[in-house]
């Protein structure tokens, strides 16, 4: 049977009275859409990877009330490489589809790209929160959807340098996938560490990465990486990458 599964934040737990509490959307589900009742078990995840069987208590005017049975494997393994994706902004849908699918493909963290040629351009910081609010959700719908028992971390936006400049103190495992100017993954992969167990990876926009911020990421230590002879969307090409690590490095097979 399909696991009923639904998030609640770590401080919704009390383990000392062996209780969770989920929130009022997560309770409209559970009584509206699933028609649960008292007593029907259900399973409730963190969003920092512990997953728990439970029961239903009683639905209560803001939420739910559970009773807590026991910690349980994750519906599904998060993989075991811990792979972050920038990925330029992009307009409308976009960017929401690049979250979806990339945190049901494993990918741990999303870190919005300001960049020359970026799509979207953020006006002002409520926005950008508003944006980013949006963001995390769909990535913890898709977290829940696909099994996962961690919710990838989505971030603010940051322009290119910053990202560069941050980017200086993570694994050596550093590709800048751009359409022009690099090797193919396989000639970079061969000149790399054997197994990676972290990788981070960076996605330009739809009109490329502007000539300055690839030689910045190369003077910086990344190697840059082309993916064939076709152009792809960005975001075509950020789904792509994902899958490509994840089969070469991670739990895609």
């Amino acid at each position: 049977m399909t696991r009923r599964r639904f998030y609640a934040p770590s401080i919704a737990f009390d383990f000392d009275e062996k209780t969770v509490i989920l929130s009022a959307d997560e309770a409209r589900h559970a009584r509206d859409v699933l028609r649960l009742r008292g007593g029907d078990e259900i399973y409730v995840f963190d969003g920092a990877g512990k997953e728990f069987r439970c029961a239903l208590r009683e639905f209560v005017d803001n939420g739910a009330a559970l009773d807590l049975k026991e910690e349980v494997e994750p519906a599904r393994p998060d993989s075991s490489l811990d792979l972050t994706l920038a990925i330029a902004l992009l307009k409308g849908e976009k960017f929401d589809l690049v979250i979806q699918k990339t945190v049901e493909l494993g990918v741990r963290r999303v870190v919005p790209i300001i960049s020359e040629r970026a799509e979207l351009r953020l006006a002002d910081n409520k926005v950008e929160q508003k944006r980013v609010s949006r963001w995390r959700r769909i990535a913890l719908e898709a977290a829940k959807q696909c099994g996962r028992a961690r919710v990838p971390e989505v971030a603010a936006p940051v322009s290119v340098d910053s990202f560069l400049a941050e980017a200086k103190t993570h694994p050596p495992v550093r590709l800048f996938f751009a359409e022009r100017d690099g090797k193919s993954l396989t000639e970079v992969i061969e000149t790399t560490i054997e197994h990676p167990r972290q990788i981070l990876t960076a996605v330009g926009p739809e009109g490329g990465w502007a000539d300055s911020e690839i030689e910045h990421a190369r003077e910086a230590g990344w190697k840059i990486v082309t993916l064939g002879g076709r152009i792809l969307r960005a975001e075509t090409a950020a789904i792509a990458v994902v899958t490509l690590l994840q089969h070469r490095f991670g739990d895609l097979n």
